[in-house]
């Protein structure tokens, strides 16, 4: 038991100054954001290569860029404030899946010879095109959840793209554990009947739950 304590105590610590980092961001305060990177670098790099192998497939995206791409995306945001560490990340996991879909698109524009060249994120590696088509199937079927129940596509969002567990994303989305878990499952199933067994619908179905 003691031997666990002091890490409980600076995980505990790390969390506090992240939520004071927080509030001062919600207040206005941009600067905060430079503080606030190396607090969640590493759990945004955790986000992002977790969404690199479960969603992109092949289509794969440098991690520490995907990382930065995201992270100033949120930086140029106007007057949003975030909860706590678990809205922080849910929003981060947000940001990360549209930059793949847009990358995704960028792809297959190009394949169909619209004479847009691509924008890579830094050592960007287009892969086949069967894995951005499926991205971007993905993308149609998380629309179409969204405008079904906004509720049950940002329980995917969290838990699915963001990585957080049932508590955490009970407590970005302000629901219950059991909520959590009823809709991640029906959203799960939904999704899977909805891609027919499309590959990125089935890493979906069987992540864990």
């Amino acid at each position: 038991m003691s031997a666990s304590s002091p890490d409980t105590s600076e995980t505990r610590s790390g969390h506090a100054e992240l939520n004071r980092l927080l509030e001062r961001l919600g207040e206005g305060d941009r600067s905060a954001l430079d503080e606030l990177l190396p607090l969640v670098y590493d759990e945004l790099h955790r986000i992002a290569r977790g969404q690199r192998q479960r969603v992109s497939g092949r289509l794969t995206v440098n991690t520490t860029a995907l990382v930065h791409e995201a992270y100033l995306k949120i930086s140029q945001g106007k007057g949003q404030g975030f909860a706590d560490r678990g809205h922080f990340l849910a929003v981060a996991a947000t940001a990360m899946r549209q930059l793949l879909i847009d990358e995704a698109k960028r792809h297959a524009a190009q394949k169909r010879g619209s004479g847009q060249r691509p924008i890579s994120l830094e050592s960007v590696e287009v892969g086949v095109d069967a894995q951005a088509e499926g991205l971007l199937a993905l993308d149609r079927a998380m629309s179409k959840l969204g405008k079904m129940s906004p509720r049950l596509l940002r329980v995917v969002e969290c838990r699915f793209f963001g990585g957080l567990t049932e508590n955490e994303t009970a407590e970005v989305l302000g629901i219950t554990d059991r909520t959590v878990r009823r809709d991640w499952v029906k959203a799960r199933a939904w999704l899977a009947l909805e891609m027919g067994g499309d590959g990125a619908g089935d890493s979906v179905a069987s992540s864990a739950s």
